[in-house]
């Protein structure tokens, strides 16, 4: 017969909850796991063709704002994104179906620190650049947004339709 003690239960739930970080549970609660699945398609391929979308963010006159606000794409497609912020605020690039931004949005009003550098997203410094390669497999409009607490209310959202 096996005799537990509080040390004996707090080792197997230390070892537990490191497995559940090495699985790629973040600590904001964030999946970070290969098999992740996006609303808006997938990861692309850096070594396979692309078109390449020049999208810079920043503020202007009070407002946030991604330039082009809308972007088209054929299903299939794969898009090298370049990232500019120009703005002095440091800037995200989120792109996924509106239901999902909005989750998490809300996710991260209750963690305005947590950082994005996931394959559907990147986070940008001022004045700093970045890609992001997709692939388009899914038909319908999907976007891209700021989430940064403040931001997307401000205006910091584009459309991408997908045909």
């Amino acid at each position: 017969m096996m005799s537990w003690t509080k040390s004996g239960i707090a080792l197997i739930a230390v070892t537990l909850l490191s497995a559940n970080a090495w699985a790629g549970e973040g600590p904001s609660g964030h999946s970070h796991s290969h098999g992740e699945t996006f609303s808006a398609g997938e990861p692309g391929n850096p070594k396979k063709p692309s078109s390449t979308v020049k999208v810079t963010m920043g503020e202007a006159d009070g407002k946030m704002l991604f330039v082009p606000a809308r972007i088209e794409v054929k299903r299939g497609e794969q898009i090298k994104f370049v990232l500019r912020n120009n703005g002095e605020l440091e800037h995200e690039f989120v792109l996924a179906s509106t239901a999902d931004n909005l989750k998490h949005a809300e996710a991260m009003k209750n963690n305005p620190n947590m950082a994005h550098e996931e394959p559907n997203g990147r986070q940008l410094a001022p004045k700093k650049t970045s890609e992001l390669v997709w692939k388009f497999t899914k038909a319908g409009e999907f976007e891209y947004a700021c989430l940064i607490p403040g931001h997307r209310e401000a205006g910091m959202i584009g459309t991408i339709v997908v045909k």
